[in-house]
């Protein structure tokens, strides 16, 4: 199966993920990779922008708790469709893999109201790439797919610039076609469609995706939070002095048997929300974290 450069006939090295044409690629578009390589520009600004306005739409719903917000919110999160234009990410694990874009939407919106409400309400929660930390079912798959959506635009304008830095594209009987898609406005905040000029293979359009935006696995997942900032909260709420001055903490092997401790989503929450009573912000302190380890 041919990757893009080949198939076209473009040497490397490109600054466009260079997946296969004509399978899915298990590669993930990440949030916070785009925010922390704030690269190429101004692809990273503007899908940045569309992220954050539109989750800041989706919250502010959440906060404001009228019935006008709560469909709005909802129907907001249920306008998903599969972003398969990229070849990133499996079919069986994204939103046809859960039953549909309508039911993903409906269970986040359904998790933001309940079990993370309070988290969106002290302002904890406040970016996407946050979400799979504590809603069950939310994972590489669905926030790429959701991801790819709302920056449809910007992956459009990125891959308008690849079409003109390479003439590849349009050569030897390579095509280029007009899609209408659609995209997000971060301006009206409101799901729109637009015209987009894609290459076309095997009669499918092709969205180019930035090297660096996609992953095998998310920087900030459920299971890195927990095994890192969790736990390590946990260690100091059970941490002794000993004889000698020296904090003496629990083994986090130990800390994972105990009630409340265990690996999952509801112990990320709970700790999380433990942790903000005592003033500390445990998921600004993983963020931080995640950027020391970037690379």
């Amino acid at each position: 199966m041919p990757q893009i450069t080949t198939h076209y006939g473009i040497p490397d090295p490109v600054p466009f993920l260079d997946v296969e044409v004509t399978a899915d690629n298990r590669f993930y578009v990440d949030p916070h990779v785009i925010r922390l390589l704030k690269t190429p520009q101004p692809f990273a600004e503007q899908a940045l922008e569309c992220v954050d306005t539109f989750f800041q739409e989706v919250t502010s719903s959440v906060i404001e708790g009228t019935s006008s917000a709560r469909q709005r919110g909802q129907g907001l999160l249920q306008r998903f469709v599969e972003p398969w234009e990229t070849r990133l990410g499996m079919a069986a694990e994204g939103f046809h893999g859960h039953g549909g874009a309508e039911l993903v939407g409906t269970w986040i919106w359904q998790a933001l109201n309940n079990d993370v409400e309070a988290l969106v309400r002290v302002g904890v929660l406040r970016q996407l790439e946050d979400v799979p930390l504590f809603v069950e079912g939310v994972d590489r798959d669905i926030t790429s797919d959701i991801t790819t959506r709302l920056i449809f635009e910007p992956l459009a304008r990125f891959t308008a610039a690849m079409i003109d830095l390479y003439p590849q594209f349009t050569n030897a009987g390579h095509e280029v076609d007009t899609y209408r898609r659609q995209v997000w406005d971060p301006i009206a905040r409101e799901w729109s469609e637009a015209d987009t000029a894609l290459p076309t293979v095997g009669g499918k359009p092709l969205l180019l995706v930035p090297k660096g935006w996609a992953r095998s696995t998310l920087l900030m997942s459920s299971g890195r939070y927990y095994e890192t900032t969790v736990l390590s909260f946990a260690q100091l709420e059970q941490a002794v002095r000993g004889s000698d001055g020296k904090l003496l903490t629990t083994p986090k092997d130990r800390l994972k048997a105990q009630p409340g401790l265990g690996r999952g989503r509801l112990t990320n929450l709970s700790v999380t929300l433990r942790a903000f009573e005592n003033e500390q912000d445990l998921l600004a302190g993983f963020k931080a974290f995640v950027a020391s380890r970037f690379d």
